[in-house]
């Protein structure tokens, strides 16, 4: 049990890198991830739809039409957070790599 939990919460950390890199699929599996409860993480409605949000942006149907089904379980309020934290991590993301560059 203890290899699968280390296991499940590699994953979710590799996808979380590739997603800081624009990665739409790794966007999408992480939408997965939190609208299941897999990979270690609890159900969160509102990452989810975070997720599956950046990952239709990034062009990924699959996250399109995912994002559009729990649209229908959530609250418009929970649905504006869900947007708004996709921004903040759009623009979180944006400024890393200036923050790296000055840095060095």
């Amino acid at each position: 049990m203890a290899n699968s939990l280390k296991s499940a919460q590699y994953l979710i950390e590799s996808r979380l890198l590739d997603a800081a890199r624009g990665d739409a699929n790794a966007y999408f599996d992480l939408g997965i991830a939190f609208s299941t409860g897999t990979g270690g993480v609890d159900v969160d409605l509102i990452q989810a739809h975070k997720w599956f949000n950046l990952a239709a942006l990034g062009g990924n149907v699959e996250g399109q039409q995912c994002r559009a089904d729990l649209s229908d379980e959530m609250s418009r309020d929970e649905i504006a957070e869900a947007q708004r934290q996709a921004r903040a991590w759009l623009d979180e993301t944006a400024r890393r790599p200036a923050a790296r560059r000055f840095a060095a």
